[in-house]
């Protein structure tokens, strides 16, 4: 196929695909403990009713141990051509607060080129992206083809990597497209070549049996809250930089948001000030970051005149891409024991650990990929860094060290991923499934293979 052809089939396809999205995205495919399994499978089932749709010649939902079932199609590779891997997910975030929305969470809704909804951009774009590319060439793929859509990245990615460790074969490749990520802005094309390793852990204190009355028992009593408190502060300065010894600021060769650019996408109010020190590339994609995520402590219509006997706090740490996680979290819960005050009950459990990703830059499937959206975007794309986490590529790479791993995607930093009134642009997405479905027709070419 020319690559006019290319971007005909997928723009004529986008009609389609744009009512995909809003069926797929209409389910609450929520893969954490507490929310009901139906909608997950259900998830599951779409999106495997549309691989089949793409034209790959075999599709199957497999089982995850512990987790939900990833959705995999193939189709065998032309003599002498390469074989991709497509990867995204079909698990979502939790809606949040549905009064923050302005429009509802799971209803779809188109408003000037922009589709609203939880996981539309995160990451149900990134399986329509897939769908698009694929139905461009009608079943006749110039590479061989294997997609991989698992169903709890957002609460339990590590599981996938553990079915990747088991099962190699199954999804070995020359090329890896992770369709998880986004360009800085709609129209500014770039591919994410690194990524922030995560830690995470819950920290429960404990001072007292059980609560105490806080006018009898207040002034003497220690309050397990008010000592959370005092160490969870104590993990930054004043200025906002981390203050556990081991966790150093790092760099990032490449430029970032400026800080304008920066308190738009990140919604910072007036006279509120950004926090640590370095170039704003470092700090989001190249530093630790520690975030407390969760409290668990009695809320303010519920409160009653009593001194708190546990508190428990959920904490998050990005970790620089060469960064150790065990290693990190290590560091910050020594740390948190070390400033306890008055001799507080301290426990950690609940443990999550992910690897970071640098990638190398100057292979031929970058190179393809680099024609295909300098055609697509009609500019070529520059590197960038993301300061989120997907430790499956980490554990791709060390599976399959020679292959390269390009991540791109339609999740631009405007999306609202993880956020209340998530967005995709519908003209980003067409444009990052073009730039797919142009990859796949470069890598194919003999040229591309260097023979």
């Amino acid at each position: 196929m020319t690559p006019d052809q290319i971007e005909s089939a997928v723009a004529a396809a986008m009609p389609q695909a744009i009512e995909e999205l809003k069926r797929l995205a209409s389910i609450p495919s929520v893969a954490f403990p507490g929310h009901p399994e139906e909608p997950v499978l259900a998830a599951a089932a779409v999106t495997e009713e549309l691989l089949r749709s793409a034209g790959l010649p075999h599709v199957q939902q497999i089982p995850v141990a512990g987790s939900f079932p990833a959705v995999y199609g193939e189709a065998p590779a032309p003599p002498g051509a390469p074989t991709v891997l497509l990867y995204a997910h079909y698990d979502v975030q939790p809606a949040g607060d549905p009064a923050a929305w302005r429009t509802p969470p799971f209803e779809p809704t188109l408003i000037d080129g922009q589709l609203y909804g939880r996981g539309v951009a995160d990451d149900k774009s990134g399986i329509i992206s897939h769908v698009l590319a694929l139905r461009a060439f009608h079943g006749q793929f110039p590479v061989g083809v294997k997609v991989l859509i698992e169903g709890q990245e957002e609460y339990a990615g590590e599981r996938l990597e553990a079915f990747v460790e088991q099962n190699a074969e199954l999804v070995r490749a020359d090329a890896i497209v992770v369709a998880d990520t986004g360009n800085p802005r709609v129209g500014d094309p770039s591919v994410t070549t690194s990524l922030r390793g995560m830690a995470a852990f819950t920290i429960e204190v404990r001072s007292l049996k059980e609560a105490v009355h806080s006018g009898s028992f207040g002034g003497a009593a220690p309050d397990a809250l008010a000592a959370l408190m005092r160490m969870l502060t104590s993990l930054h300065d004043d200025n906002g930089d981390i203050r556990v010894p081991g966790l150093p600021r790092g760099a990032f060769l490449g430029a970032g948001p400026s800080e304008e650019d920066f308190r738009g996408t990140a919604g910072v109010l007036d006279g509120v000030s950004l926090v640590g020190s370095g170039s704003m590339a470092d700090r989001l994609w190249a530093s630790y970051a520690i975030t407390v995520t969760g409290l668990d402590v009695p809320t303010v219509s519920g409160a009653i005149n009593a001194v708190q006997p546990v508190a428990r706090a959920r904490v998050t740490v990005r970790v620089p891409p060469a960064g150790d996680p065990k290693t990190t979290i290590d560091a910050v819960t020594d740390f948190l024991r070390q400033v306890a005050p008055w001799g507080v009950q301290v426990a950690f459990g609940d443990v999550t650990l992910g690897s970071g990703f640098q990638a190398d830059s100057g292979g031929k499937a970058r190179a393809a990929l680099n024609r295909a959206m300098e055609r697509a975007f009609g500019r070529a794309p520059r590197d960038v860094g993301a300061g989120g986490s997907i430790p499956l590529v980490n554990t791709l790479l060390k599976q399959f060290p020679l292959a390269e791993i390009l991540l791109f995607g339609a999740e631009d930093e405007d999306a609202a991923i993880h956020a209340p009134n998530e967005r995709v642009n519908l003209e980003e997405l067409r444009r990052v499934a073009t730039t797919e479905a142009l990859f796949l027709q470069e890598l194919g070419l003999p040229s591309a293979l260097g023979v």
